[in-house]
């Protein structure tokens, strides 16, 4: 295990960003795992009379699998700083392989998919924030944004073909075999990423006697405002996520669709917001290269907030209203997400970049986990027994969460971020 003093001592071998093979095969295999992210959100129309759950029923499956993604993504980044990103990322991939397996096999009701897809969630935080250490020890920070902006538009295609796959194989199979399909791309990923990892050096950066994390990362500026940031962009967009298949299905029903057309819709409509996902992704990081972090993550916070607050609003609006408001909402609510994690990178030591990524996951995560259950339990709230039709308040919930990293971003100082 070869162990290094510092990120600066490798940055001059590192490649100048290119989409060159490792990248590219890390991506493809970042996309395959991230098939199993949303195949939840888009069966739920399906699973909540199948197996007879409420709206906060529906939303606490959610909350399970956020909350799991939260704990394993502390435990495998804090493990990481420890024993290496890649010795976690590969062992998160086979365990993720297996729980897959097991969800597609066993989920049959709330209970147990409550349990099993939490036990999914639990396997794969290995899978993500190891591959940001990965990409910050490979790629020098004037191509960074670049790299992680393809990672994270990676996620956003697995997640558009995740939803793709929904709207064929539901009306098709059923929810089993929506299941199946998933649990087959996330062993397809864990193929890919073992061939990517082949000849990667398991790097442990060394801690210096003068670094400490309180004073380094804990009463550093610009990592606690970027750590803030990253908690309430992570309420308002896995939230989101979470209940936009819903949400779509039911404006296509409130505009005359048939309830299987308007499920089908649903599927391929956010499937399409989840590929404008991935444009934002590959172009707001490398935006960021060029601009700066700071003025990237204002301009796409407030932009985001602003649709919280109004698309739920638009439930019975005409449909090319809906999906032009949702597909800007989409743009702006993951186009921050690899600007926050490279500016990270560049914030806090290299030491101390995994448990730095352990604790903003822990938070990050927890609200994103918290967010869907909130959200459930204000449809609820605001709406008669059946299918909702009042979504605004929900919404708007979220939207609290786009006002306050709006301003985490504005506190940033510009040579910061």
């Amino acid at each position: 295990m070869p162990v290094v003093p510092s990120r600066a001592a490798t940055r001059s071998a590192s490649p100048r960003w290119t989409r060159d093979g490792w990248l590219l095969t890390v991506c493809a295999s970042r996309a395959a795992t991230q098939l199993v992210f949303l195949i939840y959100p888009a069966a739920v129309t399906v699973l909540r009379p199948a197996w007879q759950m409420s709206a906060a029923a529906a939303g606490s499956i959610s909350t399970g699998f956020q909350l799991g993604f939260a704990v394993s993504l502390f435990g495998c980044s804090w493990l990481a700083d420890r024993i290496g990103a890649r010795r976690v990322y590969l062992a998160s991939l086979v365990a993720a392989a297996v729980a897959a397996t097991a969800f597609a096999l066993f989920a049959r009701s709330y209970r147990s998919g409550l349990v099993l897809y939490t036990l999914v969630a639990l396997t794969l935080g290995g899978t993500y924030t190891t591959l940001i250490m990965l990409i910050a020890d490979r790629y020098e920070p004037a191509r960074r944004g670049g790299a992680m902006g393809w990672l994270i538009a990676a996620s956003s295609l697995g997640s558009a073909v995740s939803l793709a796959s929904a709207g064929v194989t539901l009306p098709r199979g059923g929810y089993p075999l929506a299941f199946a399909v998933a649990s087959g791309g996330v062993v397809t990923g864990a193929v890919l990423g073992w061939l990517a990892m082949r000849g990667v050096p398991n790097v442990v950066h060394r801690r210096g006697t003068h670094l400490r994390f309180r004073q380094d990362v804990g009463r550093n500026p610009a990592a606690v405002r970027l750590i803030a940031g990253y908690v309430f962009h992570s309420w308002e967009l896995l939230a989101m996520w979470a209940w936009t298949p819903a949400f779509l299905a039911a404006s296509l029903a409130a505009t005359g669709a048939s309830a299987g057309r308007a499920l089908a819709g649903a599927s391929y409509v956010a499937a399409g917001f989840h590929l404008i996902g991935l444009l934002a992704s590959a172009t707001m990081g490398r935006l960021s290269d060029r601009l700066g972090r700071r003025t990237v993550l204002v301009w796409l916070a407030g932009a985001s907030a602003a649709c919280s607050l109004v698309i739920g609003w638009l439930v019975a609006a005409p449909p090319a209203v809906v999906v032009g408001v949702g597909a800007l909402y989409a743009f702006t609510a993951l186009g921050d997400s690899p600007v926050l994690s490279v500016a990270l990178t560049e914030a806090v030591p290299p030491a101390f970049l995994g448990t730095t990524l352990a604790l903003r996951s822990l938070l990050g995560f927890g609200a994103g986990a918290v967010a869907p259950l909130v959200f459930g339990v204000v449809l609820d709230a605001t709406n008669p027994p059946g299918i909702p039709v009042v979504w605004g308040w929900a919404y708007t919930a979220l939207g609290a969460g786009g006002v306050l990293a709006t301003a985490c971003a504005l506190s940033l100082k510009r040579e910061h971020a």
